[in-house]
């Protein structure tokens, strides 16, 4: 089947980036005469190979996510890079005659959407609060209580996006800048074929060069024992014996060489990466050897010294975020201001064709019920959490979400930190001393508040190629089935247990939840004064560097970013020092290649990370795989 001739070809496809102006009616008719005729009426989108192929690269590239935020705490959504891997592939299959139609560019959009959500939206949880969980209880929850938490977030967060798409999205028209840049992507892609297979191209050729490398660094053990000391990490470990001495290497000040940070470094930029640096050297050098010095610290190991770092890093991660929400407080009235708007039965011209396409709200009511209902229930089996705790913890959840949405829309950044920490506040005071009940209501929050943000900027860019926003979600709900069952096995084949968190993989983001569980368990005095005064500190510094931004706004290059400088009191200081390298490289790419290096950088940079992040996690599997299944099939 193909489009009809109604239908215009993928290349005169224009984007209404500059939206459209009038009434709310007005603004919805002016779209569906100009964009969605001939477009989402008549053209393919929801079909099986386009959920089968988003599931599937979602699933794969979920594993890349897994190993950035244990290791990094950082994330990347998975969008961009499964539109270039699935027109790629398709284009290939088709080429060679194994199938007979090229994909339409409004399947590739609900491919990506299916990935996005297979690949995004159901991890970012195992990386904070199930890790935070694993390491304040002695065994980890079980993997049938872990897929429930984890499939219903999903629900609830995607569920909870309905009523805010059509008055964010279509009559607002917010930008949600990542949908934007899907969709150009897309029809970058469908445009220009050969563009598309030269980016194909570069992804491909770096994602192998980086799973050689990783091949090299962590592999040549589990070829033979007497391959080790032929592999980076080996040689790298006499470099820094003889450069740098042990004492050092303890404080994780010592070269590393892992092109996955220097590719993750490329992606977010020179203020953050810079950020990431100055933060892990006041830490890891100046912070940590005078505490040793004096005999505050004693400990040596990586694991034991974060306990001490990470208090500074969380107050200035948290006062950073709830001030720059603060700035934000336009949006957030709003939010609350159209909250109506979201659910009124306003009559529109237009409404009966309108309403055919776009999500009914009975799928709102429905995956709000289903979702509060699956995750009381897990609560009260998982920790005892009373049943009107779990509903204050959704209605309270829908309230912040709604704020996170809009602040995605406006500024392409979610703060999902930030709303999960309200929850813990909030939850601090209802259920005190509950460090497991805290943890997994605020892990509600998040884990939904991502959701709903990440259909809305992949309904963005359905909007603007004039896809069904009906057929588009379903296909995100979709990739919630693959995205779970993936992610939740595939993290615990990886840390079965809390001993390699804080040694294999330094999980800053667990270590952050902890700590904010810890401390509103037991109360701030007691954590003893060095931690206090480090609190008080970093959360001056969480202050003073965004009120700097606001007020040189010119200059709010040269200021440090507080949230990645915070951040990394939490990770190795080798691994800011990758992210910098990797930041430089694209600074001076694009400076001296601007264009190559806008149609490459991404491509490049995405390769890596996958390659490299893919081979390290298949390294994982081969070397713990066997033994770990069998544990985890007697349980």
């Amino acid at each position: 089947m193909t489009m009809t001739e109604s239908a215009p070809p993928e290349d005169d496809f224009a984007l209404p980036i500059g939206g459209f102006q009038g009434t709310p009616e007005e603004i919805e008719r002016q779209w569906f005469e100009r964009v969605y005729k001939g477009r989402g009426d008549s053209m393919l989108q929801l079909t099986w190979r386009a959920v089968l192929m988003g599931s599937v690269l979602g699933a794969v590239l979920s594993l890349t996510n897994l190993y950035m935020g244990l290791k990094s705490g950082w994330g990347f959504g998975v969008a961009i890079t499964a539109c270039i891997l699935s027109y790629a592939l398709w284009q290939a299959l088709f080429r060679i005659g194994l199938v007979k139609t090229p994909m339409t560019i409004l399947e590739n959009n609900c491919m990506q959407s299916t990935a996005s959500s297979a690949g995004y939206s159901t991890g970012g949880t195992l990386i904070s609060a199930f890790s935070a969980y694993m390491l304040l209880n002695p065994d980890p929850l079980p993997i049938p209580l872990t897929l429930g938490w984890v499939f219903f977030i999903a629900v609830l967060g995607v569920t909870m996006a309905v009523p805010m798409k059509r008055q964010m999205v279509n009559v607002e028209q917010l930008r949600f800048p990542s949908g934007i840049a899907a969709a150009e992507t897309l029809r970058a892609l469908h445009s220009h074929g050969e563009k598309g297979m030269r980016a194909a191209r570069a992804l491909g050729i770096f994602g192998v060069l980086a799973a050689i490398n990783q091949f090299w660094k962590d592999g040549f053990k589990l070829v033979h024992a007497s391959l080790a000391p032929f592999s980076i990490d080996a040689l790298l470990t006499r470099l820094n014996e003889a450069v740098l001495g042990k004492a050092w290497m303890d404080r994780v000040v010592l070269f590393d060489w892992d092109p996955v940070f220097i590719a993750a470094g490329a992606l977010t930029g020179m203020r953050a990466s810079a950020s990431m640096l100055l933060g892990g050297t006041l830490c890891w050098v100046v912070y940590v050897p005078i505490l040793q010095y004096k005999g505050i610290i004693t400990e040596t190991a990586y694991k034991d010294v974060v306990m001490w770092t990470v208090w500074g890093g969380v107050s200035c991660m948290i006062t950073s975020s709830f001030l720059a929400i603060g700035f934000k407080w336009r949006s957030a009235l709003r939010a609350f201001g159209n909250l109506g708007a979201l659910f009124s039965g306003e009559k529109r011209h237009n409404a009966s064709e309108m309403d055919a396409i776009e999500v009914p709200a009975s799928w709102f009511l429905g995956g709000q019920l289903v979702g509060l209902v699956g995750l009381a229930t897990l609560a009260k089996l998982s920790f005892g959490m009373p049943l009107w705790q779990s509903a204050v913890a959704v209605v309270l959840t829908f309230a912040l979400a709604l704020v996170a949405c809009r602040i995605t829309g406006e500024t392409d950044t979610t703060p999902i930190g930030a709303m999960g920490k309200v929850t813990q506040l909030i939850f601090g005071g209802l259920s005190p001393g509950n460090m497991n009940v805290n943890l997994m209501s605020a892990n509600i929050t998040a884990g939904a508040a991502a959701s709903a943000a990440d259909l809305l900027t992949d309904l963005k860019s359905g909007y603007l190629l004039g896809a069904n926003p009906r057929k588009q979600f379903l296909a995100q709900f979709a990739g919630i089935f693959a995205g779970t069952i993936v992610t939740v096995l595939c993290f615990r084949l990886m840390v079965p247990s809390a001993a390699l968190l804080g040694t294999k993989f330094p999980a800053p983001s667990a270590m952050t939840w902890m700590a904010v569980a810890k401390a509103l368990s037991v109360g701030i005095r007691s954590l003893g004064a060095v931690k206090v005064w480090s609190i008080v500190i970093g959360a001056l510094v969480g202050i003073i560097l965004p009120l700097l931004a606001k007020a040189f706004p010119k200059h709010e290059k040269w200021i440090p970013s507080a949230a990645a400088l915070g951040l990394a009191w939490s990770f190795y200081w080798s691994t800011a020092l990758l992210f910098f390298l990797g930041a430089v490289i694209a600074s001076a790419w694009e400076k001296k290649a601007p264009k190559q290096s806008e149609e490459f950088l991404f491509p490049v940079a995405s390769g890596i990370v996958a390659g490299g992040s893919l081979m390290a996690v298949f390294l994982i599997f081969w070397e713990n795989g066997p033994e770990l299944i069998r544990q985890l099939l007697n349980r």
